[in-house]
């Protein structure tokens, strides 16, 4: 056995020689940024070896000048002796310190009161399934001496009218102690089931009528938010969001069921979810509330199809391979204790329904919250995150599909990409004439990288300004220190110089991260133009557009319109709708008919498997062009492109 300390954390672990550093990491839970899950394609776990020796081949990944100062990559670096390894700041920060919509934003209150009103608005009601009810019994005499659970089913049939009253173990042995510390006089929660059938899932002493709770999860690949509800009004008591732990496992889906395949993978990717993300965040909320964990009597939880299934712990390995089957679209109601969750062990917790292996319940959180179910207006709803999930429809037709963006749009498979966290730059212009960049950086913080919404900006400004063609390559003509090329004569664009800020490195934007993106942002234009063109329509029949996902906060549309993200339609039909997933999770917890009605519309969806469908390599191929290799699908942009390079010559 070998000993491997890890700075700053300076914590300790005994290892086998010739195991894998990225595998330590992850068993000593100390967190290292790696999205590709160790397949060598990102070289995002850069770490340094500070003392000691180690078996790592070469990469180009890693600079001449790193390489010489001790850094490798984790994922491709054996141990061979006791070592000292520096994790760099900014690995653990990414994820602790994320930019996530969890309902707490500026523009959520609005939000918030249009979704409410797409249920008011249509003779729905805001009525929770579970009840809470005050009983007085009788106390047991000589004369009436039937069981503690017979006395209190004799009252809940005598005064409530129900028949059949169930319970399980739990709630048994909570009856003889606390009916008699309580005098009798208890609260129970139940979910009555109709036909005169209940079911209670907790026990009170005393009246506690007025307190009735539930949560609201959304599970995104990336983030997770969740908030506590008052059922009774439907007030916001909490809110709290925090990176997905299994981000260590993998920045997407993909390289998350492929770990799940592995020995404990499955295991780890549960643990992760439940015990590293959900659970922190719940007791955060009880205790900024002043609410008890047992006093949670409903909780509703939306994620993609694969979240879904790792949230219960069920094997996805399936979903990845063709035809793409999920174990389950809908999963029963599961108890809160068969998942370990902080929460009233017999509470069930609901699961939103999936649409299709790669179109999730948090899809059908967003066309619930959003009213695109009854709109008269043709609407297309594009949920930009780690995965890219369109809808397109109306009250009388809704088509969806998933589109293979990857995790460029959280900063994935981009050199100096990052999530949107403290230190990320999220808005970015370049001048024109001097190629000199001006940028705005999440709380300010002194810059590490650049999420998903700088690169966007980024690029559409490289392509205005000519510092890039519209295949994405770097103009060699332009005379500037800010563009350069390595060994291999990969051209790149500095962004901000180490010496500048105070950086360890440079922060840029290399030929090869720009055609990652693009291939991105083709992915999405592509997707959407294949949903529409299948309905023999196009994007000028498109009434509104809703964008939704963390990435949309600090979206610019006019530049996502001018790299091809999005059609060139008027800006005034886009909408940003932020967390819709967590406000459908909130509609459905708060409303049994909004849950009904999102059943049923989930059934109805067509998918469109986009793989399979004829056309459609031919339009992901021409969209990765900037914008289009049809500028005539862009001419707002053919305008721009012009005016720029009239006013440099100028």
């Amino acid at each position: 056995m070998i000993n491997i300390r890890f700075q700053p954390m300076d914590i300790n672990i005994q290892a086998e020689t010739g195991e894998n550093l990225l595998d330590i990491a992850r068993r000593s839970e100390v967190y290292i940024d790696a999205p590709c899950n160790g397949s060598l394609t990102c070289g995002k776990c850069k770490v340094k070896v500070i003392e000691g020796k180690v078996d790592s081949s070469s990469s180009h990944h890693i600079k001449d000048i790193e390489l010489k100062a001790g850094y490798v990559l984790a994922c491709n670096t054996k141990v061979v002796e006791d070592i000292i390894i520096e994790v760099p700041s900014g690995q653990s920060s990414d994820m602790l310190g994320m930019k996530i919509e969890d309902l707490s934003g500026p523009r959520d209150q609005e939000i918030f009161r249009r979704a409410r009103s797409q249920v008011l608005d249509n003779d729905m009601r805001f009525s929770s399934y579970v009840k809470k009810d005050y009983l007085e019994i009788e106390l047991p005499t000589l004369d009436d001496n039937i069981s503690d659970w017979d006395r209190i089913r004799r009252y809940l049939r005598n005064q409530l009218g129900y028949t059949q009253v169930f319970c399980r173990l739990p709630m048994l042995r909570k009856i003889p102690t606390l009916i008699r510390e309580s005098d009798f006089k208890i609260t129970i929660t139940h979910i009555p089931r109709g036909h005169g059938r209940t079911t209670i899932v907790n026990i009170e002493m005393g009246d506690t009528t007025n307190r009735l709770y539930g949560v609201a999860l959304d599970i995104g690949t990336t983030s997770v938010a969740a908030c506590l509800v008052d059922l009774y009004e439907g007030k916001l008591l909490a809110k709290a969001s925090s990176g997905n732990a299994q981000m260590k496992y993998g920045a997407d889906v993909i390289h998350r069921i492929i770990y799940a395949t592995k020995n404990d993978g499955l295991e780890n990717l549960n643990h992760a979810i439940v015990h590293e993300t959900i659970n922190p965040l719940l007791k955060k909320m009880y205790q900024e509330a002043g609410v008890d964990k047992d006093e949670i009597a409903a909780f509703v939880v939306a994620g993609n199809t694969t979240m879904s299934h790792l949230l219960l712990g069920i094997y996805p390995n399936n979903l990845r391979l063709e035809p793409y089957i999920p174990t389950f679209s809908k999963a029963p109601f599961i108890k809160a204790s068969e998942l370990e969750l902080e929460a009233n062990p017999e509470t069930f917790l609901y699961i939103l329904p999936s649409i299709a292996s790669y179109v999730g319940g948090d899809i059908a959180a967003g066309v619930l919250a959003s009213g695109i179910w009854n709109s008269e207006e043709n609407i297309l709803f594009i949920d930009l995150g780690t995965n890219g999930e369109i809808v397109f429809g109306n009250k009388d037709f809704l088509i969806t599909c998933a589109c293979s963006a990857g995790p460029a749009f959280e900063g994935g498979e981009i050199s100096c990409g990052m999530r949107a966290s403290g230190g990320a730059i999220e808005r970015v212009e370049i001048d024109n004439n001097t190629y000199i960049p001006k940028f705005s950086i999440i709380y300010n913080e002194k810059p590490k990288g650049i999420c998903g919404s700088g690169i966007i900006d980024l690029i559409a400004e490289m392509l205005k300004t000519g510092l890039i063609d519209r295949r994405g390559k770097i103009n060699r003509d332009l005379n500037t220190d800010r563009i350069r090329f390595d060994e291999y004569n990969i051209g790149e664009y500095v962004l901000a110089f180490k010496e500048e800020w105070g950086l360890g490195e440079d922060i840029t934007i290399t030929e090869i991260d720009i055609d990652n993106f693009i291939k991105a942002k083709g992915a999405v234009y592509s997707g959407g133009s294949t949903l529409i063109h299948s309905l023999e329509m196009d994007f000028n029949m498109i009434d509104k557009v809703y964008i939704a996902g963390g990435i949309g906060n600090s979206l610019s549309i006019e530049k996502s319109i001018e790299i091809g993200l999005f059609p060139d339609i008027e800006i005034e039909k886009f909408v940003y709708i932020g967390n819709s997933s967590l406000m459908g999770c909130y509609l459905t917890l708060m409303s049994e008919d909004a849950r009904r009605k999102m059943e049923e519309f989930s059934n109805q969806m067509t998918y469109i498997e986009l793989s399979a469908y004829p056309g459609y390599m031919d339009e992901f191929i021409s969209a990765c062009f900037l914008p289009h290799t049809d500028i005539q699908r862009f001419p707002t942009v053919e305008k721009i492109l012009h005016d720029y390079k009239t006013n440099k010559v100028t």
